[in-house]
C-alpha cells in the first residue's frame, strides 16, 4: 500500500491550543506553489518517533504547509517583547505551531512551520521567509546541539517555488522548527499586559507542567517557576560565552523559558576575541554585544519577574520581594556555571580560589593579541601535554601566552592526575569546529545558487566538533586573511 505523510508516526497533542484563545489565534498555513525538500534531519526525526524515509519521500507538502499532518491544530502564538528595550505587542507573524509531537521518550516537542504565511500578528509583513536565513538557522542550531548547548532544532527545510521580496527577490523557504516549547519571556509579558484575568494563571499552569513540574507543589508556585527559569538561563548564557556565541538580538520575545537557544537571527560566533563584538547590522548601540549578554539575560528575567508579580500570594510588596529573591540569584548562578565550565576548558579538575582570575587573564591576553577564540582554546590541550622546554618561541600562540603559561602550568601541577589527563579533559570541551561565519556564508551562497554540497560538508563537520578528522580539517581554521568586519542581518 502506498504510504503518505500521515504514516510518518505523528502523535500530536495540542495542549497549548487548549489555553484561552487570547494567547493564540487559529491560523492555517498558506499553501505555496511548488514545495520541495532541501534538508531532512534524520537523527532528529528518529528522536521524535518519526519515519525519516517517509518524511523525505512524502513530506515536502507537509513541511511547506500545503498539507497538515494528522492530529495537528495549527495556531499562531501571541506574545509581547522588549525589542532593544522598547515594549511592544508581537506574535507569530510568519510562524504557525502545528502542535506538540509526543516522542518515544515521553516528552512533547513543538512542531512549528516558520515562513508559513500571514497570520493575525503579521503587522503588514508577508509571512514568508527566504531560503538563506532558514538554512542559517538549521546550520547554527545543529552546530549548537552538537556542542551540547540547549537549543531549538530544525527538522526540515522546504523551498516554496516562490520568491520573497526583501532588498531583492530571494528564493522562499519554510523551516520546520522543533522546540521544547515556544513559550517566551514575552509570552508572560503579553499575558500580564492584556488584562484578561484568565491568561496569566493558565499560562503559568501550562508552563509549570511542561517545564518546571517541581514547582507545582511549592507554596509560591510563581516564584518557584521563576527560580527554575533563572537557573536555566544562567547556565545557557554561560555556555554561549564559553564558545564565543553572539545571539545578536536578545529581545524578551527571543528568550525561551525552557532554557533553549531560540531565534537564530543575526547570530554569529567570535573569530577574533573581542568582548565588544557586535555582528548584527541593527544593533547600532551594541546593546547585545558579546560581553553584554549576561547582563541582558538578567534584565530580561527581571521583565519575567514583573509579569509574575500578580500571581504571587499576598500583597504587592510581599509579591515583589518574593520574585526579587530568585531574580537576585542570577549573577551568582551565572558566575558559578561560567567558572565550572571555564575550569574544564583549562583542564582543571579541582577548585582553587584564583581560577577565575587565571581564566580572565587568559582572555585579556587573547584580546590584546587579537587571538582566535576557538583556535586558542583548542590549542591548549597540546600545550598542557608539552613540557615547557619543548615550546617553540616562534609559535604565535606561545608568544601570545608566554607570561601566562607558567602560571597555568603550575596550577595544573598542583592538581591530581597527569598532564595527559588534563589534556583529555580539555579536548572534551574545547571544540575544534564551530559554525565559522565564513563557512556558513559559503554554504548559504552555494545553496542559494543550487549547489548543496558545501552545505552538507559543513553539516557533517559540525556533527563532531571535538574530534579531529581529515574531513573537518578545512573547517577548523578562522577566516582567510583580508576578510573585513562580519555583519549579520535579521532575516530569520
Amino acid at each position: 500500500m502506498q504510504k503518505s505523510i500521515a504514516d510518518a508516526g505523528w502523535r500530536f497533542d495540542n495542549s497549548y491550543a487548549r489555553l484561552p484563545e487570547p494567547l493564540h489565534a487559529r491560523s492555517q498555513p498558506v499553501p505555496v506553489r511548488a514545495p520541495a525538500l532541501v534538508l531532512v534531519n534524520e537523527p532528529l526525526a528518529a528522536d521524535l518517533g518519526l519515519d525519516a524515509a517517509i518524511l523525505r519521500e512524502h513530506g515536502a507538502a507537509a513541511c511547506a504547509g500545503n498539507e497538515l499532518p494528522p492530529g495537528s491544530e495549527p495556531i499562531a502564538q501571541a506574545y509581547a517583547g522588549h525589542q532593544f528595550g522598547h515594549f511592544t505587542n508581537l506574535g507569530d507573524g510568519r510562524a504557525i505551531l502545528l502542535g506538540e509531537q509526543c516522542g518515544p521518550d515521553g516528552r512533547r516537542h513543538d512542531i512549528q512551520l516558520k515562513g508559513a504565511g500571514r497570520t493575525r500578528y503579521s503587522r503588514g509583513g508577508d509571512g514568508r521567509a527566504a531560503l538563506g536565513p532558514m538554512l542559517r538557522e538549521y546550520i547554527v542550531s545543529e552546530g549548537m546541539h552538537a556542542l551540547g548547548i540547549p537549543t531549538t532544532r530544525s527538522l526540515a527545510v522546504a523551498t516554496t517555488g516562490e520568491a520573497v521580496l526583501r532588498a531583492e527577490p530571494l528564493p522562499g523557504a519554510v523551516l520546520v522548527r522543533v522546540a521544547a516549547s515556544h513559550i517566551r519571556v514575552g509570552t508572560f509579558q503579553y499575558a500580564a499586559a492584556v488584562g484578561d484575568p484568565r491568561l496569566s494563571p493558565s499560562l503559568l499552569d501550562h508552563a509549570i507542567a511542561r517545564h518546571a513540574p517541581e514547582a507545582a507543589a511549592a507554596p509560591d508556585r510563581a516564584a518557584a517557576f521563576l527560580d527554575a527559569v533563572v537557573a536555566r538561563q544562567a547556565d545557557l548564557v554561560a555556555r554561549w560565552m564559553l564558545v564565543g556565541f553572539v545571539h545578536g538580538v536578545m529581545n524578551t520575545d527571543n528568550m525561551a523559558i525552557s532554557g533553549e537557544t531560540i531565534d537564530y537571527g543575526p547570530c554569529a560566533f567570535l573569530d577574533t576575541y573581542d568582548p565588544g563584538t557586535v555582528f548584527s547590522s541593527i544593533d547600532r548601540d551594541g546593546r547585545y554585544a558579546y560581553a553584554n549578554q549576561p547582563a541582558i539575560a538578567h534584565w530580561n528575567l527581571a521583565r519575567l519577574a514583573e509579569s509574575l508579580v500578580p500571581l504571587v500570594p499576598g500583597d504587592e510588596a510581599a509579591a515583589v520581594d518574593a520574585v526579587r529573591g530568585p531574580l537576585a540569584t542570577f549573577p551568582e548562578r551565572y558566575s558559578r556555571s561560567h567558572l565550572r565550565q571555564a575550569r574544564a576548558k583549562l583542564g582543571l579538575a579541582n577548585e582553587e580560589a584564583g581560577d577565575a582570575d587565571l581564566f580572565a587573564s587568559l582572555l585579556t591576553r587573547m584580546h590584546e593579541a587579537r587571538a582566535d577564540f576557538t583556535a586558542t582554546f583548542a590549542s591548549l590541550a597540546a600545550l598542557a601535554e608539552a613540557t615547557p622546554d619543548a615550546a617553540d618561541p616562534a609559535d604565535p600562540l606561545h608568544r601570545t601566552l608566554a607570561d601566562w603559561l607558567p602560571t597555568w602550568r603550575a596550577r595544573l601541577a598542583r592538581q591530581p592526575g597527569s598532564r595527559a589527563d588534563a589534556a583529555a579533559r580539555m579536548r572534551m570541551v574545547n571544540p575544534l569546529v564551530i559554525p565559522r561565519n565564513h563557512r556558513v556564508e559559503e554554504a548559504l551562497a552555494a545553496a542559494e545558487a543550487g549547489d548543496l554540497a558545501p552545505l552538507h560538508r559543513l553539516l557533517a563537520a559540525l556533527r563532531e566538533p571535538f574530534t579531529a578528522t581529515p574531513e573537518n580539517a578545512p573547517y577548523r581554521a578562522g577566516p582567510p586573511a583580508g576578510c573585513g568586519p562580519y555583519r549579520t542581518f535579521c532575516g530569520t
